[in-house]
């Protein structure tokens, strides 16, 4: 008895090794060989029985190994019945899974992801010249702002800010140098958004929409020769302001069912008779599009004259269209939440334009689909994503000064254990943030366009942002719900919606985006097997899908191995890079460990849901929360190495790493719990979680070491919110916050001298009189201090008042002082 338990486990801890290293099939028909061999030699097999064993595994050896006979056996039958289940695609479908490339999310999906890997991809850097536009045009616009003018008095920026964005080429960074353009790197682009919308949301976006999905960069991919030539300087220059036209009434989130068409027809145009189309839309929330000079528009094209080909259903086009065409309505405004960038409709009955305004020409008449989903993933990988950084860095600093400033119960409230909580989330989520949006316009410049990692940024900074900004809220208190000049909270609360909502609203990116486009794109087989059985015939399917689908096979085996295994170990045989830092090693194990846990489930997930998985949009949007959490992980570890291992910021590692993890657990958990098939998610919690569910949310301690970054001056919160604008002087409020926020620092010694003289009854507490100068008259306090100490009460007393207004709000006072700007004779007189 004890022999056959020896040989059971030495079997079965072959068939772990196997599995766990996904050895090849021949691999796997040896090690059986061997295996049987030895059990008939240990056990003395009769002679039948030994040669009924050697005809059963020659037989299934070479089934499995000979592979035409493979293939007529197995992969065949399955590839037909594969054929019969696997729904059909629709064009635009097929065009959005094949847009933009796969990059570090491959090897999460993979299951091993190559941490080496990942820790060589260069650090991006910006160059001398694009530092020097950071510290100069963008230093500059930002001082030229005032948010609250822009908010309240303009609904607008200035007239002189729209001119300064212009000539300094803020409208044209993504377009190249031969252009006009700035031609600057996609980390450059992404750090002056940054700066900007630290500064002023309307400013942010103003900029950045003519860098994102619009125009130029349709013209930069699709253009003809002509239309480079023509738009692009003028575009770079400012000469032209674009905007691009897409969403519909009845198309939101489902962009592809526009309802807006064009016929392609001849007409007259400048006196001639002229091949073109008449085209026919009704657009909203178009950015810039009040103030656009240049329409890009998306619509459906038909042919039913067959003037350019055979067919008539041509499909989405995009077309560039002056917004002075007769016929065009543009102009009006929508009002999103406060927030007063340019936005609003446009729309067109039958108006004639010629062929030659689509853009690439004629020839790319039906194309429009597929180039938009080739240009978005580099757009949204950098606009909202470093948007919400901005704002996550500009609350966490101000927040984290204010909660020094802002005293109650004779007590700063930062040390307010319930404080204390919210600053340390924001101070980690801000950290982790800025490694994602590194590590993806890095991507970027690599040349990468990545779909599912760009959904991913989208998603998940707009979320944290979310977070963030409520948090900053509640900090606040008071002063941050009363809007005003000095309110520098209040605006970003307003707005923070408008980035879930665009760009692919947040609820559908989670549930429909990320893992559905991922389990196709990033996965190393599926999309193999799906093109084998729909896009390929004959021997070239039939070779094509068995290779896919026998390593898909041993893929699912490994993974399910090896998250058991490093369940047992509490990950102990997860890899590490070569050179990691050694107080951060853990973590990688820790994520190997849910990244072969996550492609187990996916897999488990897709073979027993089938296509109904697309349905089951909670399961799916918890897949792709995992998947999403090894993304956030994986930036935050890579960013703690690319800045030199800091030491100060290991706390901040540790919250993010921990939080993220303990968030994918609970995903996996709540998968399992929503199982259809019950058997299979009871097998499944056994294999991914042997000995239970072992990861922790952070602990109140490393929250505690986080939120004493904001509350101190020093190397840690400034690297924290490097790249924000800070006000200068004590003129801008959140200059008056830094100063305050330092004095403050400063004054503590003081302030503590005072209440020990209190206590002692040195100096008795008198109405009206300030303690400071009862601190002066008992010679408590030196003069010096004493004037350190009133700088310091009447900064205080400057950052927490609040705004207040006539009964009117001044908006006879504003609308004087822009009657007069409009008018300068009036001023004058």
């Amino acid at each position: 008895m004890f022999d056959i338990a020896v040989f059971a486990l030495a079997t079965l801890a072959a068939l772990l090794l196997l599995a766990y290293f996904q050895a090849p099939i021949l691999a796997w028909t040896l090690a059986s060989g061997v295996l049987l061999a030895s059990w008939a030699a240990a056990f003395e097999w009769s002679g039948t029985a030994n040669g009924i064993v050697l005809g059963c595994f020659v037989v299934l050896g070479a089934i499995l190994n000979v592979n035409p006979l493979r293939r007529k056996i197995v992969s065949d039958h399955v590839l037909a019945m594969f054929r019969r289940i696997l729904p059909d695609m629709s064009q635009t479908e097929k065009e959005a899974i094949d847009a933009g490339t796969v990059w570090w999310d491959a090897d999460l999906f993979s299951g091993k992801p190559d941490w080496n890997k990942l820790l060589a991809i260069p650090q991006p850097k910006l160059s001398a010249e694009e530092q020097a536009f950071l510290d100069g045009p963008c230093e500059e616009v930002c001082s030229m702002t005032d948010d609250w003018d822009v908010t309240h008095e303009r609904y607008d920026l200035s007239p002189q800010v729209w001119q300064y964005v212009k000539d300094q080429g803020f409208l044209g960074m993504i377009i190249p140098k031969k252009y006009g353009g700035l031609g600057f790197s996609a980390l450059a682009h992404s750090a002056v958004v940054l700066k900007l919308a630290t500064r002023s949301n309307a400013l942010s976006v103003s900029v950045m929409v003519p860098n994102s999905l619009g125009p130029a960069e349709l013209l930069l991919h699709y253009g003809t020769e002509e239309q480079k030539n023509h738009y692009l300087p003028r575009l770079a220059r400012g000469l032209e302001v674009p905007c691009f036209a897409l969403t519909s009434p009845e198309a939101g989130s489902d962009a592809a069912s526009i309802p807006d068409y064009g016929v392609v027809c001849k007409g007259q145009w400048q006196g001639k008779e002229t091949l073109g189309m008449r085209v026919t839309w009704d657009k909203r929330y178009i950015t810039l599009g009040p103030v656009a000079t240049l329409l890009g528009l998306a619509f459906r094209l038909y042919d039913p004259e067959r003037l350019l080909g055979t067919k008539e259903d041509l499909g989405i086009t995009c077309a560039l269209v002056a917004t002075n065409t007769p016929g065009v309505n543009i102009g009006r405004r929508h009002l999103p939440l406060n927030a007063v960038f340019q936005n609003g409709p446009n729309s067109g009955k039958d108006v004639f334009m010629p062929i030659d305004w689509i853009i690439g020409g004629k020839e790319y008449a039906g194309k429009g689909w597929k180039m938009l989903m080739g240009c978005l993933a580099a757009g949204r990988s950098i606009s909202l994503p470093t948007s919400s950084v901005g704002g996550a860095k500009s609350l966490a600093r101000v927040t984290g000064a204010y909660a020094r400033v802002r005293s109650q119960f004779k007590t700063p409230i930062g040390k307010l254990e319930g404080v204390e909580e919210a600053l340390g989330r924001i101070a980690a989520n801000c950290y982790m943030m800025d490694a994602v949006r590194i590590m993806t316009a890095g991507a970027v410049d690599l040349g990468e366009k990545p779909a599912v990692i760009s959904a991913i940024a989208k998603y998940h900074m707009t979320e944290r942002a979310r977070k963030i900004v409520d948090d900053s809220m509640d900090i606040h208190g008071g002063k941050g719900i009363c809007l005003g000049p000095n309110n520098w909270v209040g605006r970003g609360y307003q707005v923070i919606p408008v980035g879930i909502t665009v760009e692919g609203a947040n609820i559908l990116t989670r549930t429909l985006i990320i893992f559905g486009q991922g389990a196709i794109r990033c996965h190393p087989y599926v999309l193999r097997e799906m093109r084998a059985a729909k896009e390929m015939q004959g021997a070239a399917a039939s070779i094509e899908f068995d290779d896919a689908f026998t390593s898909h096979i041993g893929h699912t085996l490994s993974n399910g191995v090896r998250a058991f295994v490093h369940g047992i170990t509490s990950s102990r045989l997860g890899q590490v890079p070569r050179g990691g830092a050694p107080e951060t090693k853990h973590y990688y194990r820790f994520t190997s460990r849910l990244a072969a846990a996550f492609a187990f489930l996916a897999d488990v997930s897709m073979l027993a849901m089938g296509g109904a998985l697309k349905r089951k949009e909670k399961i799916s949007g918890r897949l792709g929360d995992v998947l999403s959490m090894l993304y956030l992980v994986s930036a935050t570890l890579k960013h703690y190495e690319d800045q030199g291992r800091n030491r100060e910021d290991v706390p901040l590692i540790r919250w993010v790493v921990r939080d993220a993890l303990y968030q994918a657990q609970q995903a996996i958990d709540a998968i399992l719990s929503n199982f259809p098939v019950k058997s299979l998610a009871t097998l499944l919690r056994w294999t991914i979680f042997p000995l239970g569910m072992s990861f922790r949310p952070p602990l109140d301690s490393r929250n505690r070491e986080c939120a004493q970054m904001l509350l101190e001056p020093g190397a840690s919160r400034d690297r924290l919110t490097a790249g924000m604008y800070v006000g200068k002087g004590e003129v801008d409020p959140t200059g008056i916050l830094e100063a305050a926020f330092l004095a403050t620092i400063a004054c503590e010694p003081i302030d503590e001298k005072l209440r020990k003289a209190v206590k002692k009854g040195k100096i008795v507490p008198q109405p009206g009189v300030d303690l400071g100068s009862l601190g002066i008259q008992n010679k408590i306090i030196t003069a010096e201090e004493f004037a350190l100490w009133r700088r310091k009460e009447a900064l205080r007393r400057n950052v927490i008042k609040v705004d207040d207004f006539p009964q009117d709000f001044g908006r006879a006072e504003i609308l004087a002082k822009l009657a007069q700007e409009t008018h300068p004779a009036a001023k004058a007189a």
